[in-house]
């Protein structure tokens, strides 16, 4: 199904077409992975809203990616209290093991390594999230098990 098909399926949803702008940015990046200059112009012709409009709400929110992925996003959250109880090892663990610097991806295309300033887990901390699944009270060892579950 092409993205506007899929798009035009969720307007009867919002009461106006800019509501639909974030789903509809959510469906055209899980298409690909990514939105590319093609997906963004497919959600502006499918919304009848004006590229930049478009383009700004996708590079305004993180969840977006502005270029190819790996097939497993890994979201690792560095906020003080992340931080205080070892985000930092972790980031230089997935450095060290996975040669996964913030921002870039594996050169098997695994996995890649976004840093976020918060996921709103600070209670149980530090956490990541890998693709949508929640991993909390991360330790070296829990995530080097975690990552192991990710093909």
């Amino acid at each position: 199904m092409k993205i506007q098909e899929e798009i035009k399926g969720y307007l009867e949803r919002y009461p106006d077409r800019r509501g639909a702008l974030l789903p509809a940015l959510y469906i055209a990046q899980r298409k690909a992975g990514w939105l590319s200059q093609e997906a963004l112009e497919a959600v502006s012709e499918a919304l009848d809203l004006p590229k930049a409009t478009v383009r700004g709400v996708a590079t305004f929110y993180a969840m977006y990616r502005q270029r190819p992925m790996g097939r497993h996003l890994i979201q690792l959250c560095t906020n003080v209290a992340c931080m205080i109880f070892g985000a930092e090892r972790l980031v230089d663990l997935l450095k060290e093991r996975y040669g996964l610097e913030p921002g870039g991806t594996t050169d098997d295309g695994r996995f890649s390594l976004v840093i976020m300033e918060c996921i709103g887990a600070c209670d149980r901390a530090p956490a990541m999230l890998v693709d949508t699944d929640f991993h909390p009270g991360l330790t070296e060892e829990k995530i080097e098990s975690i990552l192991e579950g990710y093909e």
